[in-house]
């Protein structure tokens, strides 16, 4: 029904104003309609407060009983920091519940559904739920495979260069491209670079944008811990810092950078250097459910091979710098045939000031069969 897409549309636009800011839960908006008029709405707002649908219940008041609830998600049927929401739902005497899609979470997947229709309450699901899956890939991909979802991004010139040949590469892209990136750093549970970017840069790998924003995990990827113990990374107190190292690191490198505080995680090897897999199985057993890749060349392949790239965001700026000995921003060995590279759907190009942010996702990849099963049109 009309209305149903309209009130749904509206729980989605308040799951969208907490962005960044629920991980590792998923964000949510409620809202519900009595006599057709909205008589309470709220979001999850940060992991360990209260979910969407008690905000929305508590501002309804006794207007919730026989009213319809939107949710973008199905209500939970567990205990974890907070309680279930789906008994809330049926204390507060709501008639009927519109969801957009089911929990992919094992601990819910239907449940809180199902205890919703033995109270009585009569339960549509689907409504919205492409866009809902849509605002929730990042948790879909997490909760359902155990691994983060990663993220790509790379600034180059339209000669597909990242850097002169001699190392220049400040600045690529203009000033808008550049805080689209420190808001996808905010979005964001971490941002992963390689040591080579370390070396040649000393970057803080935080969110500066003009109204503040959360920074992210800092990980450095660094198989000999060459880290210097005055890189920012590690001196400025702004993030917590990972060293990924692997067991061919010199062990005074080691013990020098634990010496300051440096937390460094003795990871196994692949041909790349360390082993990104098993680095990104480790995050997400820390609740990181999302992987911002900012690096160079190098970490660009590297996580490419992997396998634990899900989207990529290229930034193309109208610049050309030209020479062979100018990096582009994937090194590796690469591919030998046409055939074989990697491809991505879903693409999307849109102004970024003076440049163009390319974005979309890597054919094939993993999450992404879940990802579509969770956006699929559910039960009427």
């Amino acid at each position: 029904m009309k209305q149903d897409i309209e009130y749904m549309c509206r729980a989605l636009d308040l799951a969208r104003q907490a962005i960044g800011r629920t991980s590792p839960n998923p964000m949510v908006g409620a809202v519900i309609v009595r006599d057709g008029l909205i008589v309470g709405e709220g979001y999850h707002q940060q992991a360990g407060t209260p979910h969407a649908e008690i905000h929305a219940i508590m501002a309804a008041g006794e207007k919730a009983h026989g009213a319809t609830l939107y949710v973008t998600l199905e209500p939970c049927s567990h205990y974890g920091r907070t309680g279930p929401c789906a008994e809330a739902v049926i204390n507060a005497g709501i008639k009927k519940v519109v969801v957009a899609m089911t929990d992919p979470n094992p601990q819910v997947a239907g449940r809180g559904l199902t205890l919703l229709r033995t109270a009585g309450i009569e339960v549509v699901e689907g409504v919205l739920a492409a866009e809902a899956a849509k605002l929730n890939e990042v948790f879909i991909k997490w909760i359902s495979t155990g691994m983060p979802f990663g993220l790509m991004k790379t600034a180059m010139t339209l000669d597909g260069k990242i850097a002169t040949r001699t190392g220049n590469s400040k600045w690529i892209t203009g000033e808008i491209s550049r805080e689209r990136v420190h808001l996808l750093r905010d979005n964001c549970d971490a941002i992963m670079v390689g040591i080579g970017t370390v070396l040649a840069d000393d970057p803080q790998l935080t969110t500066r944008l003009p109204q503040g924003g959360k920074n992210p995990l800092r990980v450095i990827v660094d198989s000999f811990a060459r880290t210097p113990l005055s890189a920012k990374v590690l001196t400025d107190g702004q993030a917590p810092t990972i060293i990924a190292a692997t067991c061919d690191a010199p062990t005074h490198n080691v013990l020098a950078l634990r010496a300051i505080g440096a937390e460094v995680l003795i990871m196994p090897r692949s041909e790349n250097g360390v082993d990104l897999r098993i680095l990104f199985d480790q995050l997400a057993k820390r609740n990181i459910t999302s992987v911002l890749i900012e690096g160079g060349a190098a970490i660009n392949a590297a996580a490419l091979t992997a396998n634990i790239v899900d989207k990529i965001y290229a930034f193309v700026a109208p610049k050309i710098i030209g020479g062979n000995a100018a990096p582009g921003p994937v090194g590796g060995r690469g591919i030998e045939q046409i055939e074989a590279a990697i491809r991505l759907e879903e693409m999307n190009a849109v102004p970024s000031g003076e440049d163009i942010l390319i974005s979309g996702y890597l054919l094939g990849r993993e999450g992404r069969d879940v990802y579509r099963t969770c956006g699929r049109v559910g039960k009427g």
